[in-house]
This record gives C-alpha cells, structure tokens and sequence, in this order.
C-alpha cells in the first residue's frame, strides 16, 4: 500500500541560509573598523611595556609606544581609542588626576599633538587610578564615597582632560548628577565641543578583575554602593533618562555580553547613540579558552562583537579593536567574510 505524501511546510527559513552569497544578501548586522574603540593604559615613568598578565597581548605603555599604538590603531580605520593613566603617585583626593603634568593628561596632549582629529581621542574621567584608596570618589570621615564632594574634582578633571586635548571624555564614577556637572564645568570654561561618553549603567561585576591589574588599582571594599546591583534591569532606563537629561552626547553600558538584555533594553530607549564595553574579564575567559584549544579564537571575537552590534550598540570598547581593524584592513580570511 503506498503512503500518503504528507505535505511539507510553507514557510522554509532555510532558503535565505542556502548559500553565502544568499546569506550576505539578507544580513542584518555587519561590522566596521570605525565601530570599535581601543581601550589603552599608559604608565607613568615606564621605560618599557609592562605586559597585563591576566590579559594576553595587553600592556601598559610607555609614552612612546602608546603614540605608536594609537597611531597603528588610527591607520587601520578604529573608531577612537579610551586612555587610562597609571600614575606612580596617589593621594585620597587623586590629585594626579587633575594635574597637567600627571600622565593621563601628558598622554592626552601627546596623542593629540600627534593624531589630531585622525580618530577620537577619549579619556576615562574617574579619581580610582588616582586615588590611594581606589574608589572612584573621594571619602567623607567615615570612609564612605562622598557623591557631591567628588563632582567638584569631577569638574575639575574634566577641564583638564578638555584643555588636554581630549576629544570626548567618559565619566565612570556612576556618581549621581555627574554628567550635569561636568557639562556645566565645560560649557562655563567655553568647552562646549568637548562630548560626554556616559557610563549609564556601569554594573558592580566580577569581570572588572583583569582590569584591576592592568591599572594597579589600590581598591579596598567593593564599589557596590555607587555601581549597579548586577540584579536590576529597569534600573538602567531611569539612569539613562537622567544622563540624556543632564547632557550626556553618547551612553554606555558596561559589562558587555553578561548585560545585553539591558543594552537593548537601553538601545530601544535612548534618542542618543549607545556604546558597550567588551571588558577586561571577557576578554580573558576569550584568550584563556582559546589558549586551550577550545574554541575558535577568531570567529569567537568576531561573534562577540557582532552580538553587541546586533542588541544595538553602535560602538564597542574591545581590547581587540586593532586586531580586528587591521583584519579588515587586510581583508578576512573566507572563514571570517561574514563578519564583514
């Protein structure tokens, strides 16, 4: 007896998958070189550079080898490269921090000299590399962050980093009225071009360790009564309604693939172009897995990023900025072509 012939299905997705030409055709989200911004560290006093031992393949720079970096970065078409200084000397107030001559500041006006408008020239606005203590604020009697007492230095770095020659300055203390203030300080200053980078939702995480080395960081305690509770989501819509309000040019949210669910939740929100920040801890479980030989390092990278881009971020911090710019730059493997 012959069976029936049971009719198949309608709708077959697979047809839009059937070969790479057909895949590209219909691809939603693509990256680019000008996506991507290359956190850098540049340690006072160095002679040499200081490899990130819980980050392969990062080092805190010299002065010279920073400007060469950021140059190589720049040529291969990144969006903008975020400095951190790591000073020789701290204080309770980070002084170093609003110091012409302390390094962050040294390495903002070197970078511009050199690079001028050739990519954006970001600093990270925050007293933790600074200060002796390594919160991101400066202390009451009763070693508590003091919120209003840090947004005076707040101001008074971001002049700093403005008369520096930063281009954008991101301000990641998560210290309530940050960005009203520091924009105020910057228009009063006639600083009215300088952009802000909010740290919108900067979450108190776990996988800020490798980060903590690759600053020195002093930190005693936790940042738990100043950064997000990893718990919350909506919580994240009511700082970026203040942020947008106060001023802020461009949001963030920080970690990256742990929070997508907020950073689309943030994207679909904001009238003001959201970023990520691939941080330091996700860079090293991608190079500790990799160095294992159990996945794919390349591909890994590439499909991170590419997750950031498709929850809505229209910039990406990554450690892996350059690499992958100058992959593109050569042109990607065929293994790789559907990242491009």
């Amino acid at each position: 007896m012959t069976q029936p012939t049971l009719p198949g299905p309608i709708d077959r997705p697979r047809r839009l998958r059937s070969s790479a030409v057909m895949r590209s055709l219909v691809r939603e989200h693509a990256l680019r070189p000008a996506d991507l911004v290359l956190p850098m560290f540049v340690r006072e006093g160095a002679r040499e550079n200081r490899p990130v031992s819980s980050m392969p393949g990062v080092e805190q720079h010299t002065m010279d080898s920073l400007v060469r970096a950021a140059t190589e970065a720049a040529e291969r078409g990144v969006g903008g490269v975020m400095l951190f200084g790591v000073p020789e000397h701290k204080d309770a107030v980070g002084s170093g921090a609003t110091d012409p001559d302390g390094i962050l500041n040294r390495a903002l006006a070197r970078l511009r000299a050199e690079l001028g408008d050739r990519t954006v020239i970001m600093a990270d606005l925050c007293l933790d590399e600074f200060t002796d203590h390594g919160h991101c604020g400066v202390l009451d009697a009763d070693g508590r962050v003091d919120n209003d007492a840090t947004l005076v230095r707040y101001r008074e770095m971001a002049l700093a980093q403005a008369e520096a020659g930063a281009h954008l300055l991101g301000p990641s203390g998560m210290m309530d009225g940050q960005i009203a203030a520091i924009r105020d300080a910057l228009d009063a200053e006639g600083r009215l071009e300088t952009a802000l980078f909010a740290y919108t939702a900067k979450y108190a995480s776990a996988f800020y360790g490798p980060f903590r080395e690759a600053v020195d960081s002093s930190l005693q305690g936790d940042r738990r009564t100043y950064q997000q509770d990893p718990a919350n989501g909506r919580e994240a819509l009511r700082e970026l309604e203040l942020d947008v309000a106060e001023g802020a040019d461009l949001v963030m949210v920080k970690p990256g693939l742990p929070y997508l669910d907020v950073l689309k939740d943030v994207a679909a929100a904001s009238p003001v172009p959201v970023g990520a920040y691939q941080v330091s801890g996700e860079y090293a479980m991608i190079e500790a897995a990799a160095a294992n030989g159990w996945i794919d390092r390349d591909r890994t990278i590439l499909e991170s990023l590419l997750a950031f881009r498709r929850a809505g971020a229209s910039s990406v911090l990554t450690y892996y900025a350059s690499e992958v710019a100058g992959w593109f730059q050569q042109g990607l493997p065929p293994h790789l072509r559907e990242f491009a």
